[in-house]
């Protein structure tokens, strides 16, 4: 039977729910079973047997429901593989180098067993909700960054770690 994984989001206006779209899309074409969720949506997280956790970056933050999603389910979060993301930059730097963890991701990271972060480039376009993201738009700081082809090599490698882990049992 495939694994069962959960890819939970938080976002303020869709970027993140697209890359996490994305990696459920990858890990259910490599024979997982795949859904992503917004997190503040997900009520039980024990029918899942991995876990991924997405959280949008604002002024060096995770997005409040992400935060509370880890938070909420720390107990049932420290027995299922689990992995995080983050994304945020609104430059190319998640594509030249490995963007440390914030520190409240870092802090979570310490508590739960932790496979892997890793930090893709955001996505900020006209439109955006809340006062300073439509500033950051106006003020030509916008664009998007996300690099799909590495945030589907990302998932890949989840896949291949669940199911190779999946065939030992």
């Amino acid at each position: 039977m495939p694994a069962h994984v959960l890819v939970a989001y938080g976002t303020t206006n869709g970027s993140t729910a697209q890359i996490a779209e994305a990696v459920a899309q990858v890990l259910a074409k490599e024979g997982l079973t795949a859904e992503a969720l917004p997190a503040g949506s997900v009520g039980d997280v024990t029918r899942y047997d991995a876990v991924v956790v997405g959280g949008a970056l604002y002024a060096g933050r995770w997005h409040k429901d992400a935060r509370r999603f880890v938070r909420r389910n720390r107990r049932a979060l420290a027995g299922r593989p689990l992995w995080l993301f983050s994304s945020g930059p609104l430059d190319a730097s998640a594509s030249e180098k490995d963007i440390p963890p914030v520190p409240g991701v870092r802090r979570a990271m310490n508590r739960l067993d932790v496979r892997e972060h890793v930090t893709f480039g955001g996505s900020l376009q006209e439109g955006a909700k809340g006062r300073m993201a439509r500033m950051l738009v106006r003020n030509g700081k916008g664009g998007d960054y996300r690099d799909f082809p590495a945030i589907e090599a990302w998932a890949a490698r989840i896949a291949g770690r669940l199911i190779e882990e999946r065939g030992k049992d």
